[in-house]
């Protein structure tokens, strides 16, 4: 099916992300040729097996497969010998290439959103096209499969309980470590994806602002050359200093355990000087620092303020 000519688009992107009340008529239904669905379609992220047959169905009966990168789209379904019409979606086209495939899917096409591994959305674009699809009243079917995330958590022996996954980290190094800032009292798993090149600094980041907590980097996973490390934070350090890493890294960190540097508030530091600590360590304004430093001791911004107040009264006149 041809995508619609430009002068659609201006129509389509009107909308908010206030999304209204909507429900999937046929979830789990064949597809059908008088209505057009959005499938989002989990692919394999290193080992081929790992691709539902499910997905495999999907990919074979849509009518057309957007995807991240079509040359590494075209090599897994040259693998499967599935023969469909491919579009790039990709974060530097989105904006317009949203309102091309929701068009074609009001039209009637069956569409399945793919990224380069793993399920679609999750570090990856699409949160735009299944915002527009939805608005337009038409159904998305989500096609699960492997995650890095989950896999990386069930095997990295951390709490499972509970978990924050946060994606990639700011790249330049104020902006990361002003991230880690606001996790410093998080008392959940924390998930996060890495690049290689960026890993050891991240890594002493986190344990320079985090503390000496249980982690755990996986690399590679579900590839031949996939590997977990295990051990706390200032073991990890040490463990790139002598074997870097290569290749897709997922990192685990574990609670903070009782007792540890960075586990616990210092609250024999006066208010005052932490709110000055954390606008010169994690550049944040006065008015981020504050609420964050009363976050860390458990009080309302309010009283910090009338603390930070007591701590330094206005000089009178």
């Amino acid at each position: 099916m041809q995508l619609p000519t430009a002068c659609f688009q201006l129509r389509v992107l009107n909308f908010l992300y206030a999304l209204p009340m909507t429900t999937n008529a046929h979830a789990d239904a064949s597809l059908s040729p008088h209505r057009g669905t959005l499938y989002l379609v989990a692919t394999p992220i290193g080992n081929l097996e790992d691709i539902t047959l499910r997905a495999l169905r999907i990919l074979k009966e849509v009518d057309q497969i957007a995807c991240e990168d079509t040359r590494h789209t075209l090599k897994l379904l040259n693998h499967f010998e599935i023969h469909k019409p491919l579009v790039s979606y990709h974060e530097h086209n989105e904006i317009t290439r949203a309102p091309e495939l929701v068009h074609a899917m009001e039209e009637g096409a069956s569409v399945a959103l793919v990224s380069d591994a793993g399920m679609p959305l999750v570090s990856d674009p699409g949160f735009r096209l299944v915002s527009l699809a939805i608005r337009h009243q038409i159904p998305v079917v989500p096609i699960p499969g492997a995650s890095a995330l989950v896999a990386a958590l069930a095997a990295s022996g951390l709490p499972n309980e509970e978990f924050l996954f946060i994606g990639f980290l700011p790249a330049r190094s104020s902006e990361r470590r002003r991230a880690l800032e606001h996790l410093r009292i998080e008392n959940r798993t924390i998930i996060l994806y890495e690049a290689p090149h960026r890993i050891a600094e991240t890594l002493a980041d986190a344990l320079a602002i985090l503390g000496d907590r249980p982690a755990c980097l996986a690399r590679e996973v579900t590839k031949i050359h996939e590997e977990f490390r295990r051990g706390s934070l200032f073991a990890l350090v040490q463990s790139l200093e002598e074997h870097p890493v290569r290749g897709e890294i997922t990192l685990i960190l574990g609670p903070p355990e009782t007792g540890s540097p960075g586990a616990q508030v210092d609250t024999a530091q006066s208010l005052a000087a932490r709110v000055d600590e954390l606008m010169h360590q994690a550049k944040l304004d006065r008015k981020e620092a504050l609420k964050l430093a009363a976050k860390e001791r458990g009080i309302t911004r309010r009283d910090a303020y009338r603390q930070l107040l007591d701590e330094n009264p206005p000089e009178a006149e």
